[in-house]
């Protein structure tokens, strides 16, 4: 490749920044030369002419073509090099191997002094912070950008706005990097901004199409989004169920900032927003100073708007309640955080009713705001540190003077699901205590294998109150995400409020203890008396423990009933088992010694508790070689991917089947389902979805898939559609149906999104009561608490042995949810297996495995693969 002289290249930008960006655009036009003002501003006379340009680095202006992270990362590594007020921080990597690297801004001494700034952030949370040392503090700053890998203005913008800093010898420039860290984050979700980079790419032409029509613009299925498992990384930020969502995380605790600029695109229809947003929708936890900050933050972008005559609006659309965002887990966190939604033209230019939107103008925007977010914070410095300090000084003084009050948590489904949550606390710097022996807390044990102590009193109080809130009453009934996220219903935990453990009760380390062998050991020996071991069905972990010994050919049968027995190696001591557990007969055509080793290696791995039958004959129900023993089978699903499928709800699926179970899952997307021989699965999954792609032929195929003795596992929309190809027969009610519980009497026009909010269902987690004799419950906590977002239920039903669990008749757990829906739901079934032929379909009419947090309900997948072809 040629490469021209640096002042070649800066002379063609400057010819270029005279024109229109795209000549094509200027027939069509509604774009002007402010589609080059990013351009024009990176030529300014206070830039130093020795860092090299984005468009000396590319071979282009920024904007031509869309950006890959790989070629982010590797300007930024110039940047570092080349200037002294720059270096590079890690996030991480993404889910496929993608370095999320931040760039670090500040003065050269600030620089040389990054670890003693590093180690008073590590400080902060404990509220030790003197006024006086703090103001001799920088600032810091978080500007991060295009977590929807599909907005991609942001990461653009943020290698300008890099560059500026790194070159920039303006004195306000200079005044803010003494005083201030600013951290730039381009691309927080790398797997999906290159996913739709290349769609933008491979789809873009000589000339510039704005129909919105146009493939440039409607990206093929999941689309850019999503991560590799198809999740919203800005639905993660509490959850933290991706590599890159942990390491945003960790990177936002290493760092501690003031204030966070979140940045992304809405729809092109659009204008520009920035927060506050609307005022009644913000979450009670959030401190009314943190919204007077981000009012007079808001100032500051106002002026920067309107000096490039960009339109805008504030405090519509977008509230500040959901803390699992990037703009509203700082605001829970002692800093302030500021979402910005620019709308998008999803490639480079689309038309819009309020003009072409273009790329190079979206950038500007992003650009703009920017600096109005360094300028602003800049200027509120003192009030953003003095936010900060008070917000950890007073969760410290509580600490100071607060008893050891505070949540005793036990797991039902003992040590997998306290490791994933105590994992979870640390990330976020909560605090908790193992027990080290057992506490009875109102007819409860709590053992330490699957509970834990979390201290009210300590620095991430308020982040605590949040993760287990349960209001069910609020000011305005819109959400624009969910209502709810309580951790006790999610992880389906028992929890006792207000407990009172003594000191000698608890414990920094866990206590290895177990009824055979405890899961920190590599080996186990099992006594030579055993004939057979058995596994609680009710561990989280036994799921992925089963499928790994199926994968070595290991026999596994499970109990149909419950039972109990007397252990060899707990002093004959009766043990009960719920139904659903399994049992590994020591004689079968694999060696006993192979199955002792296999067993123990992979008990060790899965943190599951192993128990040693000494004989047959159980001290209460079946003997072991009864019938009721039920041999598994190996398992092959299917799972409908698509257009037709709701993408994340699909990802959630295949996260499951293949990171907690370890199946190899084969992904299909819908319109290929009629040339595939479906006998080869056991198993097909539906997620959510129209499924309006499928044909006719399909519709049959699959009608004699079940007759033939195939399972189908089908939730929410597609149940609508099943019931209309007479694949199931349960009549499930749609949104159009349930809308009509709604009175519309005497409504005025005002009053129309109102009534919208109480229709939908955007978050709320609702009561289940279990038929536990049902192989699709074995295993749950009853009543069971799900995560309701879809408006479908069943009618009631007087069809025998079909209903596996219903709806309470006070269902409301926590979150919002209408009271007609409430009625309409109580009592009706949210879990039918219907027999068809030799197959079932399951049918669920909610997302058991909601966000790939709902690791409570998780186990309903695992039934429904493992036990309910044979036992039906």
């Amino acid at each position: 490749m040629i490469s021209l002289p640096s002042h070649l290249v800066r002379l063609l930008i400057a010819v270029m920044a005279s024109l229109p960006l795209f000549v094509s655009l200027s027939a069509s036009s509604q774009t002007s030369a402010a589609d080059t003002r990013i351009n024009q501003r990176l030529l300014s006379e206070d830039i130093n002419a020795d860092i090299t340009l984005p468009a000396e680095y590319l071979g282009y202006p920024l904007g031509e073509w869309h950006l890959r992270h790989d070629q982010i990362n590797q300007y930024l590594q110039i940047l570092a090099t080349e200037s002294e007020r720059v270096s590079l921080d890690s996030a991480g990597y993404s889910q496929e191997r993608r370095h999320q690297l931040t760039a670090v801004i500040t003065s050269e001494t600030n620089q040389k002094n990054l670890s003693d700034i590093l180690a008073y952030r590590s400080k902060v949370k404990f509220g030790t912070m003197q006024n006086s040392r703090s103001n001799t503090q920088p600032l810091v700053v978080w500007l991060a950008y295009s977590i929807h890998g599909d907005e991609a203005s942001g990461a653009h913008a943020a290698i300008a706005l890099s560059h500026y800093l790194a070159s920039a010898n303006a004195p306000w420039v200079k005044d803010l990097l003494e005083d201030t860290v600013i951290l730039i984050t381009p691309t927080q979700n790398p797997d999906g901004f290159d996913r739709f980079s290349n769609w933008a790419n491979n789809n873009k032409g000589q000339v510039v199409v704005t129909d919105n029509n146009h493939r440039e613009h409607n990206q093929d299925w999941p689309g850019g989004r999503f991560n590799h498992y198809l999740a919203d990384l800005n639905r993660d930020w509490l959850f933290l169920r991706h590599p890159a969502s942990q390491g945003r995380v960790a990177f936002f605790h290493k760092w501690q900032p003031h204030y966070v600029g979140d940045f992304h695109e809405m729809w092109h229809q659009q204008s520009y927003f920035f927060q506050p947003g609307v005022p009644d929708r913000v979450n009670p936890l959030t401190s009314k100073a943190n919204q007077q900050l981000s009012n007079e933050l808001a100032a500051f972008h106002r002026q920067a708007l309107d000096q490039v005559k960009q339109v805008y609006f504030s405090e519509q659309m977008f509230d500040d309640f959901f803390y699992g965002k990037g703009s509203t887990y700082p605001d829970i966190n002692g800093a302030v955080g500021i979402l910005f939604e620019q709308a998008s033209s999803r490639g480079q230019a689309q038309a819009s009713p309020n003009g072409v939107v273009t790329l190079a103008n979206s950038i500007d925007n992003q650009f703009a705001t920017s600096i109005s977010s360094l300028q602003g914070a800049h200027n509120l410095r003192e009030k953003l540190m003095k936010y900060q300090t008070d917000f950890f000084s007073s969760n410290a003084k509580r600490t100071r003077d607060g008893k050891q009050t505070g949540r005793l948590i036990k797991a039902h489904g003992g040590a997998a699901h306290i490791s994933q949550l105590t994992d979870i606390l640390n990330q976020h710097k909560i605090s908790f205590k193992y027990l080290a022996k057992p506490i009875e807390d109102d007819d409860i044990i709590f053992s330490e294998q699957d509970s834990i102590f979390i201290p009210k009193s300590q620095p991430q109080h308020d982040l605590v109150e949040a993760l287990f809130d349960k209001r069910t009453e609020f000011k305005d009934e819109t959400f624009y995400d969910i209502s709810t996220w309580n951790f006790e219903s999610a992880l389906g935990l028992t929890l006792i409020e207000g407990a009172k453990p003594s000191i000698k009760f608890l414990a920094d380390k866990p206590v290895a203890k177990a009824l055979t062998i405890s899961a920190n050991t590599t080996k186990t020996v099992f006594p030579d008396e055993a004939v057979a071991l058995i596994v609680d069905w009710q561990q989280a972990a036994a799921a992925p423990f089963l499928q790994q010994l199926l994968h070595q050919g290991v026999l596994v049968k499970y109990a149909l009933k419950p039972f109990s027995l007397s252990a060899a190696n707990s002093k004959n001591l009766p043990v009960e088992f719920v139904a659903g557990s399994l049992q590994i007969p020591l004689k079968q055509s694999v060696s006993e010694e192979q199955v002792r080793q296999i067993v123990s290696e992979l008990a060790a791995q899965y943190q599951v508790n192993i128990v040693a039958a000494s004989s047959s004959h159980t001290a209460a129900g079946m003997d072991l070689g009864s019938d009721d023993f039920i041999k598994v089978q190996p398992v092959t699903p299917l799972l409908v991917t698509g257009s037709d499928t709701n993408a994340s709800e699909t990802g959630q699926l295949w996260y499951y089947l293949d990171k907690t179970l370890g199946i190899p899952v084969t992904m299909v997307n819908s319109e290929r389902l009629t040339s595939i021989d479906l006998s080869a699965y056991s198993h097909i999954f539906m997620a959510d979805g129209p499924y309006h792609v499928i044909s006719d032929a399909t519709s049959r195929q699959l009608g004699k898939y079940v007759s033939d003795g195939g399972t189908i596992v089908a939730q929410k929309r597609a149940l609508v559609w099943l019931k209309k190809r007479n694949i199931l027969k349960s009549e499930p009610k749609s949104k159009r149906e349930l809308n009509n519980l709604f009175s519309t009497s005497g409504l005025k026009f005002g009053d129309k999104s109102k009534l919208d909010a109480r229709q939908s269902i955007g978050g709320a987690i609702v009561s289940l009561t279990l038929d536990q004799t049902h192989p699709i419950t074995f295993g749950l906590p009853n009543p069971l608490h799900v995560m309701k977002n879809r408006e479908i239920s069943f009618g009631p039903t007087s069809t025998p042995f079909i209903v596996a669990a219903e709806y309470d008749n006070e269902l409301l757990v926590s979150g919002f949810l209408a009271k007609e829906y409430q009625r309409s739901f109580a009592n009706t079934p949210a879990m039918i297996v219907e027999k068809k032929g030799k197959g079932e379909v399951v049918a669920l009419t909610d997302n058991l495995l909601f966000r790939n947090i709902w690791l409570g309900t998780e186990k309903v997948y695992a039934n429904a693969l493992y036990f309910v072809p044979s036992a039906m």
